[in-house]
């Protein structure tokens, strides 16, 4: 089975986050888009709204622990509080 571990943080950690995330074992998929967000973040480049990365990675659910924390410090939140990070059940495959 595979989970789906995402975020929402500042730009500046999607490509951080491809790049290291994407080593660890177990971690099949990972892909990041940027956009703009108007309530999460201090820093505004845009007047009332900041960049943001959405970062999303599919994972075996053997590993989800370990992706998830690894995630979590990559992007720093322990310190900066300035994203979230969530994860999903288990993901079903659909073979129609």
């Amino acid at each position: 089975m595979k989970v789906e571990i995402g975020a929402l943080v500042e730009k500046e950690y999607g490509q951080i986050v491809k790049d290291e995330v994407s080593q660890i074992a177990g971690v099949e998929y990972v892909f990041f888009a940027t956009g703009r967000s108007n309530d999460l973040f201090e820093q505004k480049q845009f007047g009332s709204y900041g960049e943001a990365s959405i970062i999303t990675i599919i994972a075996d659910e053997k590993y989800k622990n370990e992706v998830f924390d690894q995630l979590f410090s990559l992007c720093e939140l322990h310190t900066k509080k300035s994203g979230v990070v969530f994860m999903s059940n288990s993901l079903m495959r659909s073979t129609a």
